[in-house]
């Protein structure tokens, strides 16, 4: 259950910069990371969890396994791209695959980097995206709305009901507001849950700022970060080229030295990593033995057997029970056949919910 999470902003805003960070960050640290091409400017990264790597010094399995993110580099929007500008279609098309979105700003200047928009405004580059995103989502919601006016008469209460979700969203996409502002439940969202809406997706915002600043911040990024104060999104600072160079050290000791020069204690491009992956409300379950010590992704709130499913269909299927260890109790006792002596290792059902970190063995029956 890779996230897919798509890197979007306007031309020259540090996009495939930050891909290439990534791409050579996986590259780097072959023995535990890894990172396979799978089209043009589409990549397999792990996620960063010391927690894998502790289970490991303790477990010493023939092999880690860590969960991953699906990163695609999406060519520059501009503006009119929902009209078609730029090649606008297929870079929206390619928007509508992702899960979540990573929306690169620049918020530095620099005379030798060429820009379009005159004088660096990172609030209204990200008002550029959000525009050419929104207009392409009313074209998708006045569609389906029309076709549901026509039914409208003759409809049930349920079509009713999603023909005035419909007309919340348009009305909300006239007023130039994206539809995760608008909160709607779970039953709601099935409504447009056929559109693939892309102002629906969750948004991380990175602030490519300039080297002075990837500690601090700068007036660009705080500028940023009040646009987007009401959309409880993240905003991460850091410097896009600065993390380029850190990946592409392949010498563990040398990069290091690198970070200790710039005053960093891991690459920001890590919480990058992570922040994307919690985005979706994902979370880690840990399975660990001899062969092989795995980080699985869930989603938040599932139970046991769903769990099970992701290592195979058939776990579901024939669930019986799960043996659990809290994590913090597996790395305090020091092993599985600790914490079952001490009384650590419980035994649980088909309605348990699992927590992030919880390190499980499943019984199952088919």
């Amino acid at each position: 259950m890779a996230l897919k999470a798509g890197i979007v902003g306007l031309p020259n805003v540090g996009k495939s910069t930050l891909f290439n960070a990534v791409s050579n960050s996986a590259k780097a640290q072959a023995s535990n990371y890894r990172f396979c091409t799978i089209e043009p400017n589409v990549g397999l990264v792990d996620v960063p969890d010391e927690r894998l790597n502790k289970l490991s010094e303790l477990v010493k399995p023939n092999r880690i396994v860590p969960t991953q993110i699906e990163i695609v580099d999406i060519a520059g929007l501009v503006r009119g791209a929902s009209k078609g500008e730029g090649l606008g279609n297929k870079f929206l098309a390619n928007i509508r695959e992702v899960d979540a979105i990573v929306h690169v700003i620049r918020c530095f200047e620099d005379e030798n980097i060429l820009r379009d928009e005159g004088a660096i405004n990172p609030v209204s580059d990200k008002e550029i995206i959000d525009t050419e995103l929104q207009l392409k989502d009313l074209d998708s919601v006045e569609k389906k709305l029309q076709r549901a006016e026509k039914l409208l008469r003759n409809a049930d209460a349920k079509a009713k009901a999603e023909y005035e979700v419909l007309k919340r969203c348009k009305e909300h996409l006239d007023k130039g507001r994206s539809i995760r502002e608008l909160n709607l439940d779970k039953e709601e969202k099935t409504a447009i849950a056929d559109l693939f809406l892309l102002t629906d997706k969750p948004v991380l915002y990175v602030a490519n700022v300039d080297e002075p600043s990837m500690h601090t911040g700068n007036k660009f990024s705080d500028a940023l970060k009040t646009a987007v104060a009401e959309e409880n999104a993240q905003v991460i600072i850091m410097n896009n080229s600065i993390e380029a160079q850190i990946a592409e050290m392949e010498n563990e000791e040398d990069k290091q030295l690198f970070m200790e020069e710039y005053k960093m204690t891991e690459p920001a491009l890590n919480k990058l990593i992570r922040s994307a992956y919690k985005l979706l409300t994902l979370q880690t379950y840990f399975t660990a033995g001899v062969q092989e010590v795995r980080a699985w992704t869930i989603h938040e709130g599932w139970k046991a057997p769903q769990a099970a499913s992701v290592i195979h269909t058939d776990f579901e299927k024939g669930f019986i029970k799960a043996e659990v260890i809290g994590y913090d109790d597996f790395v305090h006792y020091g092993s599985e056949a600790a914490c079952r002596e001490v009384g650590k290792l419980r035994i649980e059902g088909k309605e348990y919910l699992v927590k992030d970190g919880d390190v499980m063995h499943f019984r199952f029956n088919v």
